[in-house]
């Protein structure tokens, strides 16, 4: 077996995904219609869109699970099909499938002998993710959370510069999801590495990721910082007072909109934050709070994406048309001597 060693992320060449122009169509239904967006390294990319937007079938031709009618996806100007050591390069996780009677420890070694990669990268992502600890136990008795940190593991044996992550957080309990949360934002933040990441979990999201892309009928409908995404015109300040009611007069005769969120709160838009404080003062009103309202993501993605929420026929492709590949970590054939654990 190949002694390959994994490259250090740190010195690696910083890897872009770029998808440009993708398109795939199932029979009458266009899953994917002219998608093109960029994922930079050094950041946390969220790829939402509502089911059947055509998220999965776009992450599984970027993978190379599907050819595409038309367009491309490349990592540094470089098609996965194309990758020398695809492994060591991309890592990614759509779905999670595991051999029950095998332990973790055994399911990684499998992957490191189909990889070129030493066993000892299996203890060392184990330890990673959290995982030690449950390294000789069958994957058959892991929860769903610790089969999600297993199949984080198979993506990272590699150690590579890219991570494509479908849904991460599904069944993590809410420290597992803190874990996953700072996880990713290392590897990107200090590691410079480049993280696009499916999820429905838009509070989570909204906590993790350093810009959004999203889709809605195979079609790119936004892409940017949350702040960048936002409405201007929604853009509000919050403030609390003894005396909202004396200033809710003053704010309107300067032209703000005002709105009573209770009896010391109010909701300002139109006026900023600083000219707000200034009318406060000068009016002799006390302020006990001042605050730029933080955007919700949950507001800008369901604004973005209404009337998309359903399948709506060929404009609307659900991610498991007809011809999807399966997933990209089937359960690996039995390798000899490598079943202890």
């Amino acid at each position: 077996m190949s002694t390959a060693t994994s490259t250090d992320p740190q010195t690696a060449t910083p890897t872009r995904i770029v998808v440009s122009d993708l398109s795939k169509r199932f029979g009458s239904v266009h899953a994917v219609d002219g998608l093109s967006f960029v994922v930079e390294p050094g950041q946390v990319t969220g790829f939402l869109g509502p089911n059947g937007a055509g998220k999965t079938t776009t992450l599984r031709m970027a993978l190379g699970l599907i050819t595409p009618d038309f367009g491309s996806a490349t990592y540094a100007g470089t098609p996965y099909s194309s990758l020398a050591h695809p492994s060591s390069q991309v890592g990614a996780v759509l779905e999670t499938a595991f051999h029950p009677g095998r332990s973790g420890r055994s399911h990684l070694r499998v992957y490191c002998a189909a990889a070129g990669l030493p066993d000892e990268r299996a203890d060392a992502v184990l330890a990673q993710v959290g995982m030690t600890d449950a390294a000789k136990r069958k994957t058959g008795g892991y929860s769903l959370g610790m089969r999600q940190r297993l199949g984080l593991a198979t993506a990272l044996l590699g150690d590579p510069q890219v991570l494509i992550l479908d849904e991460p957080a599904n069944g993590l309990d809410p420290e597992g999801i803190q874990w996953l949360r700072n996880f990713l934002r290392h590897l990107a933040h200090d590691q410079g590495r480049t993280i696009l990441v499916s999820s429905h979990l838009l509070a989570e999201v909204q906590q993790t990721v350093d810009r959004i892309v999203i889709i809605g009928g195979g079609k790119l409908v936004r892409e940017g910082t949350i702040a960048e995404l936002a409405d201007p015109a929604r853009a509000s300040v919050h403030l609390r007072s003894p005396n909202a009611g004396a200033l809710h007069q003053e704010l309107l005769d300067a032209g703000a909109q005002v709105e009573t969120s209770s009896p010391e709160e109010l909701t300002v838009r139109g006026m900023p934050i600083a000219a707000i404080g200034h009318l406060a003062f000068t009016s002799g009103v006390e302020l006990h709070e001042l605050r730029t309202a933080t955007t919700d993501l949950e507001e800008i993605y369901f604004r973005l994406t209404a009337g998309q929420e359903e399948f709506k026929g060929a404009s609307n492709a659900p991610d498991d048309a007809p011809g999807a590949a399966p997933t990209p970590q089937p359960a690996a054939p039995k390798v000899p001597g490598r079943e202890a654990s």
